[in-house]
């Protein structure tokens, strides 16, 4: 069952409703601020009532399935339910850079990137506006939207939030940043970031499944999950790949990133205030070389492919 057939048999209206339900004591993350976001009151993430976009446009950095030969449509949130030290948007994400918009107007922008040509509609940074996301669904497809949903998120996520998109996020693309939760919660502001990330990123392959492609090579279901290797191994990198491969499987698309280098406040962080050394990141590709998880992507050190 996809979002047409849920739409069309009153389901997607019904999780609708539940998901702005939550949203008068919110608890849609981990954090259960339970602050009245129907009366504009804001918690850690900074979101009211409604979604606030930074930019939306086709987008031709995410990876190879993802992105395709035409972009992928990109709609870019503001604020996060995390607080990172090295955040490279933090204009977006901590400061609140962009524009409050009706859920009519997200319809709308989805519609705007279908026809340019977007091969999917990609959610960054999304998990504080599910209640909009869904209603703007739900006014966009009588519209005659049909592209494939990117959930991008930090991987932050409640379980019983995410089965509010079964059925309707076809790829999910969740990062898993550290393997302990002491680092986390220093650098993140992230509590019990290990084993809430691990059930998250379980229940989204329970949805899912591992990585489906097309004929041409695009991405038409699946889980792609994004690590970044930190420095003085603050992301616990091996401990989080071997989780991988026993938990998940060693057909799992994982892409390795390389391109942190100490933006934000990390230049005041010990332990974070340099950039990676090619030795630290060949460390980890070997090590994935080794538990024979063979699917996915790793970078040149040098390279510097916004990951947002």
């Amino acid at each position: 069952m996809n979002y047409i057939d849920l739409y069309h048999s009153g389901e997607l209206l019904k999780r609708v409703k539940r998901a702005y339900a939550r949203l008068s004591s919110c608890d849609l993350c981990p954090h259960n601020c339970g602050v009245n976001r129907l009366k504009g009151e804001q918690g850690i993430c900074r979101a009211g009532l409604l979604p606030k976009v930074a930019s939306s446009n086709l987008h031709r950095g995410e990876e190879p399935p993802i992105s395709g030969t035409h972009g992928s449509g990109t709609i870019f949130f503001s604020g996060c339910s995390l607080s990172c030290r090295f955040c490279q948007n933090f204009p977006i994400s901590q400061m609140g850079n962009g524009e409050e918009i009706s859920t009519r107007l997200l319809a709308k922008r989805m519609l705007q990137l279908q026809r340019r040509k977007a091969h999917n509609i990609n959610f960054v940074t999304p998990t504080h506006f599910l209640p909009q996301i869904l209603a703007a669904l739900w006014l966009a497809i009588p519209e005659g939207f049909k592209l494939p949903l990117v959930w991008n998120s930090s991987g932050y996520e409640k379980v019983d939030a995410l089965q509010l998109l079964e059925g309707i996020v076809a790829i999910y693309l969740p990062d898993m940043k550290y393997a302990e939760n002491e680092p986390a919660m220093a650098i993140s502001s992230a509590p019990g970031y290990r084993e809430v990330n691990r059930r998250a990123v379980a229940e989204m392959l329970r949805q899912v499944g591992q990585l489906q492609l097309d004929s041409d090579g695009l991405a038409t279901q699946g889980v792609i999950i994004r690590h970044l290797v930190l420095p003085d191994g603050n992301s616990g990198s091996r401990n989080t790949l071997l989780w991988i491969a026993e938990n998940l499987g060693r057909d799992t698309h994982i892409a390795l990133m390389s391109q942190y280098f100490p933006a934000h406040l990390a230049g005041k962080t010990e332990g974070l205030n340099r950039p990676l050394t090619h030795d630290e990141y060949d460390a980890v590709v070997e090590y994935l070389d080794e538990l024979g998880l063979e699917y996915g992507w790793v970078q040149e050190l040098d390279e510097q492919r916004g990951h947002i």
